[in-house]
This record gives C-alpha cells, structure tokens and sequence, in this order.
C-alpha cells in the first residue's frame, strides 16, 4: 500500500513538472513574439524621421500631414516602450492612417515621388508594415496559446498557484479592419 501512494505521488508531481514546463514554455512564447513585434516598431521608428525630412523638403505646404505622423510616431513609441498593447493598437491606428495620408498627399508632388530617397523609404516602411502584420498575427496567435492554456484545468490550477497571467492581444482600432477609401485618402 505505501509503494503505491509513492507511485501515486510521483506520477501527480511527475505530471505537475510537465505542466508547469509547458506552461513556462507558452509564455516565453508570447514574450518571443512580443520581441520579434518590437524590433520591427523599433526600425519603423528609426525611418520615419527620415521619411519626414525627406518629405518636407518638397511639400511645404503640408505640415498639417506630416505632423500627424510625427506625432502618431511619438505615441507609438510610448506605447511600445511600457508594453501596453491596448494603448499600442490605438497608436497604430493613427500612424498607419498618418502614413496612409502621406503617401496619398506625395502623389501630387511629381518631383518626391522620384525622389530615389523617398521611394527608398517608401518601399522599407511598406516592407516593415508587412512585416509587422506578420508578426502582429503570431504574437497574438502566441497570446491565444498562453491565454487558453492558463484558463483550462488542469492548468489553472498551477498557473494561478505559480502566477502565470493571460496577455492581451494585439489589436488595431476598429477603422484598420474596414475596407479602404482611396478617393478619401487623396482628399487629405
């Protein structure tokens, strides 16, 4: 009778290890794919001045423009440096509208649309766009993982015990996901 209460003891304890491995793995998960998002914010940030500068040396007559990416870019980096997801789609939001509306206003500028410089820029934010709605969709299919793994028994039990948290995901604001107005953009 005492071998098997070890027996027991040592599958439960055996299966406890699993799970809590298990868990830990999801979680360093959303923390890879967090990382992988934030190296892609940090090089947009680092070519958006560029592009501005770029900008305003042809388009003096749309700063209203080039200051709302300006600060969409600032909000964007404070977002991403306190981690606030929630704050960071709302941030998002506004930039990619910012941008949206720079490259619509750049069409009426023949001489900055060959501007080898500014096409440069345009193709490496377009590239980094992309590249983000890539990791954007694994991160929060890494959050979803994690999320589901921490709410489900026997897992709860051991997440709550030893503090694993859900994360939230990473959304865009409502007017990201609605079909885009091209004849909109050009009026801005």
């Amino acid at each position: 009778m005492g071998m098997i209460f070890w027996i027991a003891l040592g599958a439960v304890a055996g299966y406890a290890a699993i799970l809590y491995n298990s868990l830990v793995s999801v979680k360093n998960g959303v923390s890879k794919a967090w990382a992988n998002v934030d190296v892609l914010l940090k090089q947009r940030h680092d070519e958006l001045p560029k592009l501005v500068d770029t900008c305003k040396q042809y388009m003096q007559h749309e700063q209203g423009t080039l200051e709302k990416v300006i600060q969409a870019r600032a909000r964007v980096a404070v977002a991403r440096e306190s981690r606030n997801v929630k704050t960071l789609g709302a941030a998002e939001g506004a930039l990619r509208s910012g941008l949206g509306s720079l490259f619509a206003v750049a069409e009426g500028y023949p001489e900055l649309k060959s501007n080898e410089q500014f096409l440069h820029l345009q193709s490496r934010i377009s590239g980094l766009e992309n590249a983000l709605a890539d990791r954007r969709e694994f991160y929060n299919d890494s959050v979803n993982i994690n999320n589901v793994r921490v709410e489900q028994f026997p897992e709860l039990a051991l997440a709550r015990l030893f503090g694993f948290k859900t994360f939230e995901l990473l959304k865009f604001e409502a007017d990201e996901l609605k079909d885009v107005d091209i004849g909109q953009r050009f009026k801005a």
